[in-house]
């Protein structure tokens, strides 16, 4: 079933394509007239996909806005205290580090809802950052504009030996889709037996 998972993610964006023949040999790909292999998806790869969309679905559903002030940087990641929504304006939105010399203040009294697209509120682990501006990189007390899927908790190291855990965001909604799947299957396998 994994093996199916895997390959079904690889080929997913091939479904996006309107050509689904492609040519059988190198000789022919110069040719005019290709040769056409028919796509014949089985009934289980068509399940796989079909819940690997509805993943999808949950995920874009529960996507927030990550606007705040970095607190860390860590090897995988970055951690941010989210709510900082006066960020939220031209030109700071043009990309998504902005300068920790920029004035921007955390929102007071700001509830976080339970829509797509809501401002997250509090430190959140934010992981798979896009490529920064050129000549820039992450630092501390920058801020952050970006949206973010969540992707459970993560424990970090704050100050000394104190620990600390967080909510676990990725700015991937297909590495989000993939963890969703896997705890999914984690929890199949830890099912009690009947």
């Amino acid at each position: 079933m994994k093996l199916a998972l895997l390959f079904i993610f690889s080929v997913l964006p091939a479904f996006a394509q309107t050509n689904l023949f492609a040519p059988s040999s190198r000789a022919e790909i110069g040719s005019d007239i290709p040769v056409q292999i028919p796509f014949n998806p089985t009934n289980e790869n068509m399940a796989v996909l079909q819940h690997a969309e509805e993943l999808r679905a949950v995920c874009i559903q529960s996507r927030r806005v990550i606007c705040g002030k970095i607190l860390k940087v860590l090897p995988d990641g970055i951690v941010v205290d989210s709510g900082y929504t006066n960020l939220m304006r031209a030109p700071l939105t043009q990309s998504w580090l902005v300068s920790g010399a920029v004035a921007a203040e955390r929102a007071t009294n700001l509830v976080e809802s339970h829509q797509p697209d809501a401002i997250c509120i509090g430190q959140v682990f934010l992981t798979d950052l896009p490529k920064p501006p050129p000549g820039r990189k992450p630092h501390v007390f920058d801020y952050v504009i970006l949206e973010g899927f969540p992707m459970g908790q993560y424990t970090y190291t704050s100050v000394g030996d104190l620990q600390r855990t967080v909510r676990r965001f990725t700015t991937k909604v297909a590495i989000a889709v993939r963890w969703m799947y896997g705890q999914e299957e984690e929890e199949k396998q830890n099912a009690p037996k009947k």
